[in-house]
């Protein structure tokens, strides 16, 4: 099994996401949230005085209207206000002995340049924290730049604020706290104005929201990447498919459909006649070492005697029908006119109701099973010899008939075609326009998958199982193996039917190749 794919990758980093947030989150909840902390923010920091109106950075930012006391007082022509929150936003409390700084002071709030007028401190949801600023806390000394605060106990969530009169300065000059706890830290907090708008979640959480989106999104465009899962049995390799060129236009439709369902799987169809590829494929599996070829050869029929080592897989049922050039107006024949035909006793169309046209008979090579199929079940005897060499004129003079030979089926329904008054036989090629050429009847039964004359039917004559054959049992794994299962009992079957052939492993099928 191939670990490193891009499927496990992404589910492992989505994993390791998942763990490391996980740990995240355990560690704030017991480490940070655990710690004493004190946290600060300005709420408020503007100014009442013409003096103070520029910014901390020099730039201009507008005047004040004054009225009353702000207005009449000439001391605070460069005042400005700060409202400060000081609150324990720890997860635990503290007290008065947790402030390490000194005995005098618990923190100590710093404003820069700016100077301190006067201080004022509210409670509002915690009153009782007043109670730490005694009367003899005197507050900011005149003119001082800071603040000493008691050592103000805070339980969890407990807060107070500092309203400051500062002068000598512009806003947003810094304001910080300083101070020192036991086990803890003082920090400065983010300011939340009535105006602001809190996130719905922290920018932390939308990270890792995010990152986990993308992960599940990724992992699930890769699964949805293949719309259907290869066929069971599925075989990586190369296979070389020979013999029949009757079956070969199924073949090769199977094997494209076989290589798309099946990525890595190469099917070479290499159709040269039946005997021809049973007697190659005997011939390579003897030269084999011990390691069968990767070779499926499929016949008309069954094969040869003398092939002890060949083994047969029954695939369909294959249909052949005769076929004559357009030219020639019949379109059925009896067994005892065709017996008549290839005997010589025929020889013009006139004497079947057809043209003054000289028959011509286009035949297959010895080799083709789709040539021993027809002598054995429609003449019941062999074809005579050839006698031609363009099926047009013979060069044998003592010959009955005009017979020439092509050695595949492609050859003989061209040359049936192009031949005034030719006749010859193909598989049936069901689905397929036949160009130049039409079928023929046999004992006026058409040649038909679902027909009265289809096999198991009442005895259309010119039919045969397509067997299969291979060196040896392939092994299960094997291409062979593969593709046969494929074929017989797979998504190939849709296509033998459509070529117009009866796979055996239906059960009409079964019935009809049991009775070849």
């Amino acid at each position: 099994m191939e670990w490193f794919t891009a499927e496990n990758l992404i589910a492992v980093v989505t994993a390791l996401l998942g763990v490391l947030v996980s740990i995240g989150v355990a560690w704030y909840q017991w480490w940070v949230l655990r710690q004493r902390r004190i946290g600060y923010r300005v709420q408020l920091d503007t100014y009442i005085g013409d003096g103070a109106t520029a910014g901390a950075d020099g730039s201009a930012s507008g005047s004040a209207v004054r009225r009353g006391y702000f207005d009449t007082s000439p001391d605070l022509e460069d005042a400005t206000l700060v409202l400060l929150r000081i609150e324990n936003d720890g997860a635990v409390s503290v007290t008065a002995d947790h402030y390490t700084d000194g005995d005098d002071h618990g923190l100590t709030v710093e404003f820069g340049n700016r100077h301190v007028k006067a201080v004022v401190v509210t409670a509002p949801d915690h009153p009782r924290l007043l109670s730490h600023f005694p009367a003899n806390w005197t507050g900011p000394a005149e003119g001082a730049t800071s603040i000493l605060l008691p050592k103000v106990p805070l339980n969890r969530g407990a807060s107070y604020k500092l309203l400051v009169l500062l002068g000598g300065g512009p806003t947003g000059g810094p304001v910080t706290v300083d101070g020192s706890i036991a086990e803890g830290r003082v920090h400065p907090n983010r300011s939340i104005t009535p105006d602001d708008k809190l996130p719905v979640f922290s920018r932390a959480a939308l990270t890792v929201t995010v990152l986990l989106t993308a992960c599940v999104v990724a992992l699930a465009a890769i699964i949805v990447r293949e719309e259907t899962p290869p066929p069971i049995g599925c075989v990586r390799g190369a296979l070389t498919v020979t013999g029949s060129t009757a079956f070969a236009p199924v073949v090769r439709d199977v094997a494209k459909k076989y290589e798309k369902d099946c990525p890595g799987a190469r099917v070479t169809v290499e159709a040269r006649g039946s005997t021809t590829g049973i007697r190659e494929l005997a011939l390579t599996g003897e030269k084999a070492a011990g390691d069968p070829p990767s070779v499926v050869v499929f016949s008309d029929g069954h094969k040869p005697n003398g092939f002890p080592r060949l083994r047969e897989s029954p695939v369909a049922v294959s249909l052949f029908t005769l076929v004559v050039h357009d030219g020639v107006p019949v379109d059925n024949l009896g067994r005892a006119h065709l017996r008549d035909i290839y005997r010589g006793r025929i020889t013009n169309w006139s004497a079947l109701g057809g043209p003054d046209l000289p028959i011509r008979l286009v035949s297959r090579n010895a080799g083709s099973g789709t040539r021993e199929v027809f002598q054995r079940r429609v003449l019941g005897r062999n074809e005579p010899g050839s006698s031609s060499l363009d099926c047009v004129h013979r060069t044998d003079p003592d010959a009955k008939v005009t017979l020439c030979e092509v050695d595949s089926t492609e050859q003989l329904l061209a040359t049936v075609a192009r031949t005034p008054g030719a006749l010859g036989y193909s598989e049936l090629r069901a689905g397929s326009a036949l160009e130049g050429v039409h079928r023929v009847a046999i004992d006026g039964r058409d040649a038909d998958v679902d027909g009265p004359g289809a096999p198991g039917g009442t005895g259309y004559p010119y039919r045969e199982v397509e067997y299969a054959y291979t060196w040896d049992e392939p092994p299960a794994d094997s291409p062979a193996a593969a593709f046969l299962a494929y074929l017989t009992r797979g998504g190939g079957q849709d296509l033998v039917r459509r070529h117009g052939h009866l796979p055996c492993a239906t059960p009409k099928g079964l019935r009809a190749c049991g009775e070849e």
